[in-house]
């Protein structure tokens, strides 16, 4: 693996702090590629490059929560980690996952829709992957993969922005339906 040189990292590091900043103050809307670049005191051309369009500032944005989330469902302490049973992991991972994407959802709104499959990949698949192995556990005789496709659909960033904002669905009501489709599979 090559090392980032330490300008570069430098850079980096300035370019996400800007474009944080710029999120923090005026919303995803706000966020333009030259204001990033200016408030950074780089070139566009360097972000463009870096990043390649909004969506890929968007993931570098989520990344750092992303790395943090994950580190604590594959080694965390329990129950999202390892050494609580399936059914507790697997609804703990859900509720921390809720939490996670609506503390990001403008971030995670935009690069989701960025384009037709650009949920898909990257952080998706872990969670898919950890969802199935603990299915695979729990009920060995279902359909893994496709149950932890429909346990992670209500969490889409698109769907979770529409119910909680247009809707007005609380998070409490978005976990307890999660809980109540759990019921379902461990019963």
């Amino acid at each position: 693996m090559r090392r980032e040189r330490s300008d570069a990292s430098r850079n980096r590091a300035k370019i996400l702090d800007a474009a944080a900043g710029i999120v923090a103050l005026h919303g995803v809307q706000g966020l333009s590629m030259a204001e990033v670049a200016a408030a950074a005191g780089v070139g566009v051309g360097t972000l463009y490059r870096r990043f390649g369009d909004r969506s890929g500032l968007a993931y570098a944005l989520i990344d750092e929560r992303e790395r943090a989330f994950q580190s604590a469902f594959i080694e965390g302490p329990p129950p999202l980690g390892p050494g609580a049973e399936p059914a507790l992991r697997i609804r703990a991972f859900l509720h921390a996952l809720t939490d996670r994407t609506v503390a990001q959802l403008d971030l995670l709104l935009m690069a989701e829709t960025s384009g037709t499959f650009a949920r898909f990949g990257g952080a998706y698949d872990a969670y898919h992957a950890h969802l199935t192995m603990l299915i695979g556990r729990l009920r060995p005789e279902l359909d893994t993969a496709c149950v932890a496709d429909a346990l992670l659909a209500p969490l889409a960033a698109p769907l979770l922005a529409y119910r909680v904002r247009e809707c007005g669905v609380g998070i409490e009501r978005v976990r307890s339906a999660l809980d109540a489709l759990l019921d379902g599979i461990f019963a």
